[in-house]
């Protein structure tokens, strides 16, 4: 599937450990289709030194299944490159590839299996055309279906297998070849958006070429989270981008919304500023600060953020605050989502800003700014000891007061009510360090 690499990023063009199966026998036993389930994802590819991960591409891949027919589909986007698209069809029974076809920059290829294998391959650099007839009447799987197929095999600890797997290329002695999954053990695959997941760990290698590939594979979903591609000392990463996850189950009305933001003729204006006060929940308390700077607005040209608070945004705003307190990455907004969002600055010296043009409704203000804490703390540089004829009376401790700026930073957030048409709210968007 992805031996169509071009040399230039480093993957060998033999390379077949993301497109080669296993399995000893032709039985369609091996195989459950029912843990097939349509549907779209994305995997990140990697090219990986040590510690090191630079992204060189996505592959964007459909699943499709009829009756009778599997049907994948891949948009390969790499670095420097034009997409391109693959199609791979197979029988849903058995897996047996009925069509294949790769268009791209560098070549075109179409496959057509029955008794014999038939088509052509176009190189696009030399121009060159081969007709390709071979004889088809023997059992393999196509390379592309790799990942999918490898997914529903009985997997478990200690399993292992290997199949036949037909891939052309012009320059193949045989175009069928043998992979074998030489292992298969427990492991567990740790999702920035959902957690932990348990998984088969399940090795491939191909003995003629001596390539080796790690698939790690949901246990209960047979979702294939990750893969690590070894060949000629070369390491690439093949990782799902979970472009499907969105745990937000509100729907989303895009125009009664952006109505919402630009439909009517409330203001709601206001200042934007921070207050310390010395508390005895905070450092400064212990530390005897005095003449604490009471209030430091935000700079001209800080940014506020209008979000209309709606269903939606109520649960993408909890959603998330629940996803960072389990060191997890947030929830993507739905572009559609993202367009009704309003911004404005702060326009002068004092904090001001103003958003117009509202419906009645609630709204959430953000923003953060920086500014610098002044304070003069009192220091002790030392003790007197008092005596009165000889004898020791107490000791006194020596002050000095020293002035001090630190830079500091203040988020913000409010939730606003316009309650009528055509209300002006004034708001004060204050930050207090208690």
């Amino acid at each position: 599937m992805f031996s169509q690499f071009p040399k230039l990023i480093l993957i060998p063009s033999a390379l077949l450990l993301f497109t080669v199966i296993g399995g000893r026998s032709q039985a369609q036993e091996k195989f459950d289709s029912k843990l097939l389930k349509n549907g779209k994802f994305t995997l990140g590819c990697y090219s990986v030194n040590g510690s090191d991960e630079t992204a060189i591409g996505t592959f964007t891949i459909g699943i499709n299944t009829t009756s009778d027919k599997l049907a994948l589909t891949t948009v390969t986007a790499l670095t420097g490159l034009e997409e391109w698209k693959d199609t791979s069809i197979s029988n849903l029974n058995d897996f047996k590839p009925v069509y294949r076809a790769s268009h791209s920059t560098l070549k075109d290829m179409v496959l057509h299996f029955d008794n014999n294998v038939t088509g052509y391959y176009v190189d696009k650099k030399t121009g060159e055309k081969t007709q390709i007839r071979e004889a088809g009447n023997q059992y393999f799987i196509d390379s592309y279906t790799y990942p999918f197929i490898l997914s529903l095999l009985p997997l478990s600890s200690g399993y292992s297998t290997d199949l036949p797997v037909y891939e052309y290329k012009p320059t193949n002695t045989a175009n069928v070849k043998k992979a074998v999954v030489e292992e298969v053990k427990n492991s567990t695959w740790i999702s920035k958006y959902t957690g932990k997941h348990d998984v088969w760990e399940v090795t491939v290698v191909e003995p003629s070429t001596d390539e080796r590939s790690v698939s790690y594979i949901d246990k209960k979903t047979r979702r294939l989270w990750q893969i690590d591609m070894w060949s000629n000392g070369q390491q690439i990463r093949m990782v799902d981008l979970e472009t499907d996850f969105n745990s937000v189950k509100a729907p989303f009305d895009k125009d009664a919304t952006m109505k919402m933001v630009k439909g009517g003729k409330s203001i709601i204006s206001g200042q934007v500023f921070a207050r310390d006060f010395n508390d005895n929940g905070t450092i400064f308390a212990k530390m005897q600060v005095m003449n604490i700077q009471a209030k430091q607005v935000a700079p001209r040209g800080t940014q506020v953020i209008l979000i209309p608070y709606n269903d939606y945004f109520k649960e993408w705003i909890k959603t998330n605050e629940s996803q960072r307190k389990k060191g997890r990455e947030g929830i993507a907004l739905l572009d559609e989502a993202a367009q009704c969002i309003k911004t404005t600055r702060v326009y002068d010296d004092a904090g001001h800003f103003e958003f117009v043009n509202l419906m009645p409704g609630e709204y959430l203000l953000y923003t953060e700014f920086s500014y610098d804490h002044s304070y003069t703390q009192a220091e002790v540089v030392g003790y007197t000891d008092h005596y009165i004829n000889g004898m020791f009376q107490g000791t006194s401790t020596n002050t000095v007061n020293r002035d001090y700026s630190t830079g500091m930073g203040a988020v913000v957030k409010k939730v606003v009510t316009v309650s009528k048409p055509g209300e002006k709210v004034e708001v004060k968007l204050k930050k207090t360090r208690a």
